[in-house]
């Protein structure tokens, strides 16, 4: 069961729902600007905030994580954690050029996020990304909150997002 967004008005599909609010997240594999596999359990016992975009590239992208990054500073053990099929070096230059230190930014260019946490983009040129989402879990990895941007070029509801943190 697709997710029907648009991108500047046209339609695209995800591979699916993202989790219910109440359920426990999946684990993941996702790699970071060194090459070193993320996991779960790196960030066990905080609550978590999932950024999950296309590319970094793009000005949303990079205005989300800028965002995130603001606001993780004053957050108490919480990490939030950018997702995106962007290849580690890719990631590891924009956060280096934007000193982008609160955050965790990880690639999921070799592992299956995107599928298990239903955010693949299924068809359009975006095909294969990863869509505009938001998840977040308390410190046990139950979820919390999730948003499915609807157009993909908006931003999240940050403030929703960290509202559901408290």
């Amino acid at each position: 069961m697709s997710t029907t967004i648009t991108l500047k008005g046209n339609e695209v599909h995800t591979i699916g729902k993202l989790p219910e609010v109440g359920s426990t997240i999946r684990d993941f594999a996702l790699v970071d600007s060194g090459l070193q596999v993320k996991t779960l359990e790196n960030f066990s016992g905080k609550k978590k905030v999932f950024n999950i975009f296309p590319s970094i590239d793009t000005p949303t992208c990079a205005s989300s994580a800028r965002k995130f990054n603001e606001e993780a500073s004053a957050l108490e053990d919480t990490v939030v954690i950018n997702v995106s099929k962007d290849l580690p070096f890719a990631l590891g230059r924009f956060c280096a050029a934007e000193g982008l230190n609160n955050v965790e930014t990880l690639s999921d260019f070799r592992s299956n996020f995107g599928d298990d946490y239903e955010v693949t983009i299924t068809d359009s040129p975006m095909k294969g990304l990863l869509s505009r989402a938001v998840i977040v879990t308390d410190a046990d990895n139950k979820v919390v909150y999730t948003e499915q941007v609807s157009e993909i070029a908006d931003e999240p509801n940050y403030e929703a997002a960290l509202a559901a943190l408290k």
